[in-house]
């Protein structure tokens, strides 16, 4: 008699959708636009972002295990969940693994619900499924017959996988690779160790598994997977590692204190690097925290326009000498970046920036068929790099690196008039650098005679405006206002004739015109035209955030900031 029922009541919803107007069945039967309730159902869930409150309401009548949630928002059920399944959250679990333990709990294993879409479903009830489902869900809720939707056990899979990786340092027992040293100008071999490692998503699958089919609810111990790693390396391998492939080295002879202990602590972290066939390097990677912990101290360094101290000044010239021996032993570069203004203790384009902050990495691949030994050494002066391997290049083989200048982008000068400081004298207060663009040349030679040429990198450094300062105190208010007028002309032949004629006798180091350091490698006709145009009506000075390795007649500071290339 039901089904009777039912029937008739389809038939007549049936024969209701017949009055319809037909443009609207034209759409609704439209191949693009049809979509199954189902679908119409899951994709009303997925809208809601899960960082924002989903204010969609349950109807009345429903319940999730056992709970009522009718009248909710999807937000407020949610919490009722998450109350459902925190009776789990201090249940102790033991995660066994190399004959080692690991104490966690449940809220540690992210146990909750598995079909965690329940709350979404929940609001949606009576409006998915066909027809006649649909009927019947709302049919049903009217007359008091609610609906109570179950909850299954599970974990959150991302999160367990993020606590193992965590957490399975307690327990794993790394292997040590065959390895290297260099004492007395020899090579020493020092034989590695296997080792045991929890392997992660083997054991989240094992652990969601359980908990999702097999666990009563109690204190439980699971059996992680583990995999047994060998030391790569043999000692007749690494005993290939005698011939030098590449070596570079800087000056940092003039440098301060902090920053030569900079230098040198990084090149620490680098030296005894052995990479295999294929094998990557990351010098950030090794090379950070820039932090007191980690050895480093505080140097000076240039951060927009002014200085400050920071951990690590100074560690640019690191990666920099690094990226001269790599290029001499022809590896492969992954990841390089200029600075962001000129360094002085190599040639544009020869430079290799680090900046933790500002995701500046020096990356390379080991190419050739052997292993490679990096070794690194500071003396107090200078920072050096040599790359020893096995030569697989004939002995007639050699590369040279050529710097080109394409561009000179001279920074201009602001000149501010101090009434605090004698007539005329002139005061470097925020140094400047001279922008340029660049590129390196690889040269290879075969038997002394060039093969190749080719661009290995290009580079542009930004220019930074210099502020000179021009004192304009005087006992004789005319000359003070004569050279206030010159100051605000902001042109550098009249502040310079100004003081030539009102304050003759007075000794300025600061220049008013300077020539670049580096000129346009190959000009045209125009080119150099504007260049000496350019030099003669701007001042240049260098200002970067490379630590200061040298001083010079110029106010040309050059200062290395981690953070801030």
């Amino acid at each position: 008699m039901k089904k009777n029922i039912l029937s008739i009541i389809l038939a007549g919803m049936m024969a209701s959708s017949l009055c319809t107007p037909m443009i609207s069945l034209a759409e609704e039967s439209s191949e693009e636009t049809v979509v199954s309730d189902e679908e119409l159902a899951n994709e009303e869930a997925e809208a809601v972002s899960e960082d924002e409150e989903d204010t969609r309401v349950i109807p009345a009548g429903i319940s999730i295990a056992g709970t009522d949630v009718g009248g909710m928002t999807v937000s407020e059920a949610k919490s009722v969940v998450a109350d459902y399944f925190s009776q789990y959250d201090n249940v102790p679990f033991t995660l066994s693994a190399n004959d080692q333990t690991i104490s966690a709990t449940g809220a540690d294993l992210c146990i909750g619900a598995k079909n965690s879409d329940v709350t979404s479903k929940a609001a949606a009830y009576g409006t998915y499924g066909n027809l006649g489902e649909r009927f019947k869900a709302n049919k049903d809720l009217e007359e008091g017959r609610g609906k109570d939707f179950s909850l299954s056990l599970g974990v959150d899979r991302e999160g367990l996988i993020y606590y193992l990786n965590s957490a399975s340092s307690q327990v794993n027992d790394e292997a040590s690779d065959d390895y290297l040293t260099r004492e007395n100008g020899a090579f020493v071999f020092h034989e590695g160790k296997s080792g045991v490692v929890v392997q992660i998503e083997e054991s989240a699958s094992i652990v969601a598994d359980y908990i999702e089919n097999e666990w009563d609810g109690s204190a439980a111990t699971i059996d992680l997977a583990t995999e047994v790693k060998e030391p790569r390396g043999s000692k007749e391998e690494l005993a290939e590692i005698k011939d030098l492939l590449g070596s570079f080295e800087t000056d940092y002879s003039s440098s301060s204190a902090a920053r030569k202990n900079n230098v040198a602590n990084g090149v620490g972290f680098i030296n005894g690097t052995i990479l295999y066939p294929g094998d990557e390097f990351s010098v950030l990677n090794t090379i950070t925290p820039f932090s007191a912990e980690n050895g480093y101290m505080l140097a000076g360094s240039y951060e927009n326009g002014t200085t400050v101290e920071t951990y690590g000044g100074g560690i640019c010239q690191v990666s920099t000498t690094l990226y001269g021996a790599v290029r001499e032993a022809e590896l492969e570069i992954i990841t390089r970046s200029c600075h962001s203004m000129i360094v002085t203790y190599v040639p544009p384009s020869q430079d290799a920036a680090i900046a933790e902050s500002g995701g500046k990495d020096f990356q390379i691949r080991n190419n050739k068929n052997y292993p490679i030994y990096i070794e690194g050494y500071c003396d107090g002066n200078k920072a050096y790099f040599n790359i020893y391997g096995k030569e697989e290049d004939d002995a007639s083989h050699s590369v040279e690196y050529e710097t080109e200048i394409t561009g000179v982008n001279v920074q201009a000068t602001t000149w501010v008039a101090d009434p605090n400081v004698p007539l005329g004298k002139m005061t470097t207060t925020v140094s400047g650098h001279t922008g340029y663009s660049a590129r390196l040349w690889k040269i290879v030679y075969e038997n002394g005679e060039e093969v190749s040429r080719e661009v290995y990198n290009n580079s542009k450094y930004n220019p930074s405006n210099r502020t000179v300062t021009v004192g304009i105190a005087s006992e004789d208010p005319n000359l003070s206002y004569a050279m206030l007028q010159a100051v605000s002309t902001q042109d550098a032949n009249t502040i310079a004739a100004a003081i030539a004629t009102y304050a003759p006798g007075v000794a300025n180091s600061t220049p008013f015109v300077i020539t670049p350091k580096y000129s346009v490698t190959n000009p045209t006709t125009t080119e150099s035209t504007d260049t000496q145009t350019q030099t003669q009506t701007q001042t240049q000075t260098q200002t970067t955030t490379e630590a200061a390795p040298e001083a010079t007649a110029v106010p040309e500071a050059t200062v290395e900031a981690p953070a801030a290339n």
